[in-house]
């Protein structure tokens, strides 16, 4: 038994220590269940996952097949900016209070397993970006919440490896509106030129990962696709944790 133990790796023995004083429970609800940074099986089953078919550039999820390469009508009618956009959820009444939570409710615990669900949302992202950068907090906004949870989720990618995280390559010039009940000329209008490369960094020549909680009209990305690909950037891609699919927002 004694070499057993001895022979365990330290980390899973702790874990498994820590589980019993604190059994895992579900990220949304609370429940208890019987694995680490996951969710119940009520909760999973609540949580509408992206995958394809999708639109192959906004990543706007279709009913039925279309074939490679097919675009939606939003992107056929104003290409954005951004190569693709992909998302691991469906912005919706079952997943906004996990996503509300992460965003404003200080549940940083919760990254690991919001990094594994864009992980596999984003695998063909990931694999073909030589930098990974996050939407940028204005610094009054940061001071206020005391972390950028876009870089949070960045650095819980990667925390298995992968592309360089530049955290502070953008910047945020000046304060935006909150854009939570703007319509998307409103949005457009608010963040337009309000995202700078920092002077002194470069993406010249790179392929640029955004990353982002949710994607809502694209207002946000697609000014910061702007400033990346203004500074030199060969491409711009956009991975996030949630997004609305209701492309009139």
């Amino acid at each position: 038994m004694g070499g057993l133990i001895r022979a365990l790796d330290p980390r899973r023995v702790g874990a498994m220590a820590l589980d019993l004083l604190l059994p895992p429970r579900c990220l949304k609800c609370g429940t208890e269940i019987g694995g680490d940074g996951a969710l119940c099986a009520e909760c999973w089953r609540g949580i509408a996952f992206l995958q394809p078919p999708c639109c192959a550039c906004c990543g706007l999820p279709f009913e039925v097949e279309l074939g490679a390469g097919t675009i939606c009508g939003a992107c056929a009618r104003d290409t954005p900016l951004y190569a693709r956009a992909r998302a691991a959820l469906r912005y919706d009444d079952a997943s906004r209070p996990l996503v509300l939570a992460f965003k404003h409710g200080d549940k940083l615990q919760l990254a690991p397993a919001l990094g594994h669900f864009m992980r596999r949302a984003g695998a063909e992202l990931l694999v073909s970006c030589d930098v990974i950068v996050p939407v940028p907090l204005h610094w009054t906004r940061l001071f206020a919440r005391r972390y950028n949870q876009a870089a949070v989720l960045a650095h819980a990618l990667v925390r298995d490896g992968g592309p360089p995280v530049a955290a502070d390559l953008l910047q945020r010039r000046r304060a935006t509106p909150s854009q939570g009940r703007s319509g998307r000329a409103e949005r457009r209008r608010n963040v337009r030129g309000a995202f700078a490369v920092k002077r002194g960094r470069s993406v010249a020549g790179q392929r640029v990962l955004l990353i982002d909680d949710v994607l809502t009209t694209g207002a946000t990305v697609t000014e910061c696709a702007r400033a990346l690909l203004d500074a030199g950037a060969t491409s711009v891609d956009v991975l996030t944790l949630a997004r609305t699919v209701r492309p009139d927002l």
